[in-house]
């Protein structure tokens, strides 16, 4: 759906008509991947790559054959990675895969209990793969300095978590997110958190570029029907961030004008 008076997200030079990001993973199988990714409008999707097989297994069913490059912007992600050194050799190794595709999800996880990202190793990655000429869209902590540092380092994207990855909790710290939002000059993307349609209308309604999910639909009891919810969330948050909401008042306003009222 192409929103009226709206222009599209562009992310490293490329215009995208949907701002719903979606991952590929904790499907029960590749049909239920397909239909969901398909039935929620996105067009960038995510893919781990040290989970999923991108032809790096020749031998096993290759992830690409339901996501098509054709299709979609396959966005690889170095999920699982807990060091700058293998968050550096996936995003190569992607590269090489995917015939010299530039445009990388960065992640580089702190710990396997919280999965906060890593700030110093993500620093340190993000800088070496602008400098070789990737295309960067990185995960971060909701800190508004460390956003601005990711983007004056050159990364295409910024991406604040919302809540812990896979918690459900929705953004629970919407003034840092909107704080972001308000000194960017690159796209910024909730990336982590999102549990609901609500939680998706939020972020956009702050005025965040995009969302980015993937346990939010996987995870639901009908996948394919949240993939749809989420869609129709975003493009609802999307509307009502354009439209500009009416101010929040702390006593009652009539709906209707007193003006000329017969007493």
């Amino acid at each position: 759906m192409t929103i009226l008076n709206d222009a599209p997200l562009v992310v490293a030079g490329k215009s995208y008509q949907s701002r719903l990001l979606v991952g590929t993973g904790k499907y029960k199988d590749m049909d239920e991947t397909r239909e969901a990714i398909e039935t929620s409008g996105a067009e960038i999707v995510t893919v781990a790559v040290r989970r999923s097989n991108i032809g790096q297994n020749p031998d096993e069913p290759n992830l690409l054959d339901v996501i098509s490059p054709d299709k979609y912007t396959i966005l690889p992600n170095t999920a699982g990675c807990y060091t700058a050194e293998d968050a550096l050799r996936t995003c190569r190794l992607a590269r090489e895969l995917l015939d010299g595709h530039k445009l990388v999800k960065l992640e580089v996880l702190g710990d396997e209990k919280t999965l906060y990202p890593d700030i110093p190793a993500t620093l340190e990655a993000a800088e070496i793969l602008v400098k070789e000429d990737f295309d960067v869209m990185v995960y971060t902590s909701d800190d508004p300095l460390i956003a601005k540092r990711l983007e004056d380092i050159g990364c295409a994207a910024v991406m604040p978590l919302a809540a812990p990855i896979g918690s459900g909790l929705g953004i629970r710290n919407p003034y840092n997110i909107l704080t972001i939002i308000e000194n960017a000059n690159v796209p910024i993307i909730v990336d982590a958190g999102v549990g609901t349609a609500s939680d998706a209308a939020i972020a956009m309604e702050l005025g965040c570029d995009g969302v980015l999910m993937n346990t939010a639909i996987a995870a639901a009891n009908k996948p394919v029907l949240m993939a749809s919810a989420m869609k129709k969330a975003i493009e609802a948050g999307r509307e009502a961030f354009l439209a500009g909401r009416m101010p929040r008042k702390r006593f009652a306003s009539a709906s209707s004008p007193i003006d000329g009222l017969i007493i």
